[in-house]
């Protein structure tokens, strides 16, 4: 066991740690290394027990690799939030001599013979199991555990609802805005920095934009359109300089030769004009255009071609449009639409490739 984890043969496990108390009941926060984790902590969700009869979700096998290799991978800069834990034993709390008025910092006893179970952050745990069967060292690593006295299965089971009831994923803008170990989400950020009709007309926070939002396109969908050029996978670890430049050229390009981009960009319209009434400034069809862009630029000629997109008609009754991406006036989201919006681009380009439903 590691440093912040006594084991004694009478009293059991004791942890350094702080009491508080939460609707009338009292709960503690300790710190646990990697180790202690690994050996003590349980998981009902693996058990072959019906949902019913057990508090947690089941594992996502997928995602335990995943957050391991974060952790491996980043020794010296990872981040994970408390653990929060049920005790199904009665626990004692006793404070230091002298400690006067202050009874809230001591030392947590936990009876040895305790079932300790993961009621929020089973993920965490189990990727920790598996990246300390990788490397041991990691065993004296720490976490801050949020201990509750387990008062039965329905009360761990409305733990775990209210725990996560309320629990919000952050937006696809946000999280790429704020990824900086990722390498697209670094080049993506950089791209809407450089691009100008990017450039301060991005929202950068939600991933859709409002009838009467000044912006012009998300961060997302800027990142999506641009995978759909570049053909960059999830899992690409670089990007080279090359096809940044690329990526930067071709969408100034596009901002050039559609010509409501430049009204937009001489201050001549409105973000929200464009969006009431032109295809190209929704995020479908901008991902139709990275689309189109990836079997364009694969031509010598590609640069004199984009002039063509100044004489396609961009409105959306227009009706090279109609059934793909627009129904009723109304823009739709689907792939399929993307990928026949995408066609049509390329045929008013003078190409006759055409990018297969399934592709």
């Amino acid at each position: 066991m590691g440093a912040y984890l006594q084991k004694e043969a009478v009293s059991g496990l004791t942890f350094p740690g702080v009491r508080g108390i939460q609707a009338g009941r009292e709960f503690y926060v300790i710190m646990c290394d990697f180790a202690t984790i690994v050996n003590i902590f349980k998981f009902d969700a693996d058990s072959g027990i019906p949902p019913n009869m057990r508090s947690q979700r089941k594992l996502r096998d997928s995602r335990v690799p995943k957050i391991a290799s974060y952790i491996l991978d980043n020794p010296d800069n990872y981040v994970f939030s408390a653990i929060t834990v049920s005790i199904d034993k009665s626990m004692s709390f006793k404070t230091p001599p002298g400690a006067g008025s202050d009874d809230s910092i001591g030392t947590l006893r936990i009876p040895s013979n305790a079932r300790i179970l993961v009621n929020d952050g089973q993920h965490r745990c189990a990727a920790i199991r598996a990246a300390y069967n990788d490397n041991e060292k990691i065993g004296t690593e720490r976490i801050a555990v949020v201990a509750f006295e387990d008062r039965g299965l329905k009360r761990s089971q409305q733990m775990f609802a209210d725990l996560n009831k309320h629990a919000v994923k952050p937006t696809r803008s946000l999280g790429l805005l704020y990824d900086h170990r990722d390498t697209f989400a670094r080049f993506i950020v950089n791209l809407v920095n450089d691009v100008d009709i990017f450039y301060g007309r991005t929202e950068l926070e939600r991933t859709n934009l409002s009838n009467r939002s000044t912006k012009f396109v998300t961060l997302n969908g800027v990142a999506d359109a641009t995978r759909y050029l570049l053909k960059i996978k999830p899992t690409t670890k670089t990007i080279s300089s090359e096809k940044q430049k690329l990526a930067v050229e071709f969408w100034n390009m596009v901002a050039t030769n559609i010509p409501e981009w430049n009204l937009l960009a001489g201050g001549e319209i409105k973000a929200h004009e464009l969006r009431r009434y032109y295809v190209h400034a929704h995020t479908n069809v901008l991902n139709a255009l990275g689309l189109a862009g990836h079997v364009l630029v694969k031509r010598k000629d590609w640069r004199e071609r984009m002039k063509k997109l100044q004489k396609i008609d961009w409105q959306k009754s227009g009706p090279m449009w109609k059934d793909n991406v627009v129904m009723d006036g109304k823009m739709l989201k689907h792939r399929l639409g993307i990928k026949r919006a995408a066609n049509e681009i390329l045929k008013s380009l003078g190409i006759s490739e055409s990018i297969e439903a399934g592709a």
